[in-house]
């Protein structure tokens, strides 16, 4: 059948082509000289002016031609041509040669290739015809065009696809979601060929669409994205109009189906239940809720409240702005012994309502979630809690301040200990029973000391101390009148030796440590020891201050010049205290106006200055300082009067020390020991004491003689040493017997007095003292290093045995 409807086809456009040739138009061209050919042809120009003309057919050629033979397109034709086949037809341009080819002689073109007008419309040529004999254009070159003639052959294209729309949910009839277009490549001019129409293929349950537009619309009103969010559509576009044998193409829109607020939240549960410790601070999350809410995106959005007025009290609500849950925390603290059981009523509520379907229903829900308190052991409670309590200044060591309650709030009821909290209170002013709570005083008062005590008062339950509670206490210590009033400072005043009776002096006030000082009341009089005072009045002018005024007329320096003046000052009490102050008046040198010139400056400045009692300590301090001064003379005296002594006896001590006691005379790296034998010669002390005295000299001394730094002694009978030997024994013994100072190892050098020298030795090793008794002869299992040592002190003992015996 598609066979025979092709033939039809080209039966008609041959027909067509047959018609237009028919009704074809020869192209006459008038060309004079050489506009006939070839600009300077010269057989155009030898011929003189002819008259000459194409003559050709409109040209078409049908597409998509698909028969064996090529296809007939036209013929070109000079009017000059008398079929003698002596002018030759040629042709140029796109396609000539390839595509279309054309007979010499006849002039007739035909197509050898298959043609698509949707690639190219049409292609123009130019036609020559020549003098076969001379190559010669007989005509000039002219310019037609052969055009493609279209048929149906392209079907229509989306191009444009793939297609996603979307429409709202609950969206009335007709309700546009897209538009779609197909393109159709055929000659929208020729035919109906590009005529497109459209229809649905696929879904026309739920989707229209317009068949001229395009548009998609909607054929139903209960599209419901819950049920189903996307649809799959089937357009199909057809040309011809639509007619029978047209072409047709397809594509698939998806359509999707958006979310509107047409669902309210629903609580999964009725009824929810958790548990918290009684103990938890406020703020705890007890647990999360969640109301289910069909829609999607911020249609879910959706706040929570509690709605009974206990839940409101003790708990919030709060919503999660990520998961869309309920937070459900302490409000207020818990408490296991008042309530075991808290119930609450949560609603859940969408956030944006939509007006459009409030008429589908309430779009909110509650539940009911009950909280158990747990119960803890939780530390005694104080009740009442105040914090304050008073306390007069002279309450007795003992006396009670106040009492501290506290309370086991658990079922159990433990009992109760109390304490103080020793860093509040160091120095242990108040005490607390243990088991009453009651604060008793444990030091003496002083509200000028300190006026307020904090202290901390700890609660615990008797068998577990570890559940304490803690208290915060002032104590306010109450005032009396303990202080006696003083003047407010050491008053000094002059007055003129011209002065009149009546004259104000001086403003007394005072000043009271008491509390409070704006109720106190203070009285003025002089005291008794002044009641013969004929010079001065006390004038006291109700108002806590006092006037003194002079009595008598003129004063007179040379008699007297300073006067003191001893004034009573009485507080209201009670008890009513009272204190002497003293006021100094100096009488001065005046001038005509009453101004000072002069007054005795020395009293003024000690008396300004200084107090009695700092003017004898003053003299203390002098007195001490004379006698300091008086004792460092003395002992220089006594020490130089010693040393001239000394000198007189030629006993002058020249040690040399060394800390390191070396390796004995053997080790002569250690030290020179001639440094030692340098400063005495021992043989000339020997050779000298069978010759003169030490003050002699004689043709055979040694220089070494004549050193008056060390001592020179003297074998003499008559010498007594008893006052060294004790000083060294008492300094032994004291060394021996003080048990404060730490049993040093000492080494002390002497300088070596010579052999055969009558001299005890001074050396402490071999002190002679009623607690020592002393053995040198181990010195000897010393090493060689101590041999010399060892026969010294051995010799030594050897000496004084024989002296002895």
């Amino acid at each position: 059948m598609a066979k025979g409807l092709q033939g039809f086809l080209w039966t008609m456009l041959l027909l067509f082509c047959a018609i237009q040739e028919l009704g074809s138009w020869a192209m006459h061209t008038e060309v004079e000289g050489p506009g006939l050919g070839e600009p300077g042809d010269p057989a155009l120009l030898a011929s003189g002016r002819v008259k000459r003309g194409w003559v050709w057919n409109q040209f078409f050629v049908v597409e998509e031609y698909t028969g064996t033979e090529p296809l007939y397109v036209g013929k070109i034709h000079s009017d000059s041509d008398e079929g003698d086949g002596s002018i030759k037809y040629t042709i140029s341009g796109e396609g000539a040669g390839t595509i279309f080819l054309i007979d010499e002689i006849t002039g007739d073109i035909h197509a050898t290739e298959r043609l698509d007008r949707e690639q190219k419309t049409f292609y123009t040529l130019r036609a020559q015809a020549r003098d076969r004999q001379t190559d010669q254009l007989l005509e000039p070159e002219s310019e037609f065009i052969i055009k493609v003639q279209d048929i149906n052959d392209s079907e229509p294209r989306f191009l444009e696809g793939p297609y996603i729309g979307s429409v709202a949910e609950l969206s009335p009839v007709g309700t546009s979601v897209m538009q779609v277009m197909a393109s159709d490549a055929d000659d929208p001019t020729y035919g109906s060929s590009a005529r497109v129409v459209y229809s649905v293929l696929e879904g026309e349950q739920h989707f229209t669409v317009d068949s001229k537009t395009g548009v998609i619309r909607t054929a139903v009103a209960d599209l419901d994205r819950e049920t189903q969010d996307r649809y799959e559509v089937v357009i199909r576009a057809t040309d011809m109009a639509g007619q029978l044998g047209g072409l047709s193409g397809s594509t698939t829109v998806t359509i999707v189906v958006t979310d509107v607020n047409d669902n309210p939240p629903r609580f999964p549960q009725k009824m929810y239940q958790f548990s918290i410790v009684e103990t938890a601070p406020v703020g705890t999350a007890i647990g999360r809720v969640k109301a289910e809410d069909s829609d999607v995106g911020e249609n879910t959005d959706m706040t929570y409240q509690v709605k009974d007025e206990e839940g409101v009290e003790m708990f919030k609500v709060t919503t999660d702005s990520n998961t869309q849950e309920a937070v459900i925390t302490v409000q207020k603290p818990l408490d296991y012994e008042s309530k075991k059981v808290h119930t609450v009523v949560v609603e859940a509520l969408n956030k944006f309502v939509d007006p459009r379907f409030v008429d589908l229903g309430t779009f909110r829900d509650q539940t009911i979630v009950r909280v158990s308190v747990l119960d803890v052991d939780e530390p005694p409670e104080f009740r009442p809690p105040s914090n304050l309590m008073e306390v007069q200044e002279d309450a007795h060591v003992g006396s009670i301040v106040g009492v501290v309650t506290a309370l086991d709030p658990d079922t159990a009821n433990h009992p109760v200990r109390y304490a103080i909290d020793r860093s509040t209170d160091a120095e242990r002013i108040f005490d607390i029973d243990a088991k009453t709570g009651a604060i008793v005083t444990g030091k003496v008062l002083d509200r000028e000391t300190a006026g307020w005590h904090n202290i901390t008062v700890l609660a615990m339950e008797a068998d577990n101390h570890s559940q304490v509670s803690r208290a915060s206490l002032r104590i306010r210590i109450l005032d009396v009148n303990d202080n006696p009033p003083e003047l407010a400072t050491p008053y000094e005043a002059a007055v003129c030796e011209d002065a009149k009776p009546g004259q104000l002096i001086q403003t007394i006030s005072v000043v009271d440590r008491d509390e409070p000082q704006s109720s106190h009341r203070f009285y003025f009089t002089l005291a008794p020891e002044a009641t013969n005072n004929h010079h001065f009045s006390l004038l006291d002018i109700q108002d806590n201050t006092a006037a003194v005024h002079t009595q008598r007329v003129g004063f007179n320096r040379q008699e007297q010049d300073v006067f003191l003046l001893p004034i009573l000052v009485v507080d209201s009490g009670p008890p009513a205290l009272s204190s002497t102050g003293t006021l100094t008046i100096r009488v001065c040198g005046c001038d005509s106006n009453g101004a000072i010139q002069s007054c005795n400056s020395t009293a003024y400045v000690v008396s300004a200055t200084l107090s009695p009692g700092a003017l004898i300590a003053l003299l203390v301090c002098v007195l001490i300082l004379v006698v300091l001064v008086l004792l460092i003379l003395t002992l220089k005296r006594h020490h130089k009067s010693h040393l001239t002594s000394e000198d007189d006896e030629d006993m002058r001590d020249n040690v040399i020390k060394y800390n390191d006691e070396g390796g004995g005379e053997q080790d002569t790296e250690a030290y020179d020991m001639s440094a030692l034998r340098s400063l005495y010669d021992f043989s000339e002390i020997k050779a000298g004491d069978g010759g003169g005295g030490p003050g002699e000299g004689g043709p055979g001394r040694n220089p070494a003689s004549e050193l008056h730094a060390l001592p020179q002694w003297v074998q003499s009978p008559d010498l007594d040493f008893s006052v060294f030997r004790d000083y060294i024994c008492r300094k032994v013994e004291q060394a021996d017997e003080d048990l404060s100072v730490p049993p040093y190892d000492s080494f002390q050098t002497y300088a070596f007095e010579g052999s055969d020298s009558p001299v005890p030795s001074l050396s402490s090793i071999n002190t002679w003292s009623s607690g020592s008794e002393q053995d040198f002869s181990y010195l000897g299992g010393w090493g060689p290093r101590f041999r010399q040592l060892a026969a010294l002190y051995a010799g030594r003992r050897g000496e004084e045995d024989s002296e002895e015996s």
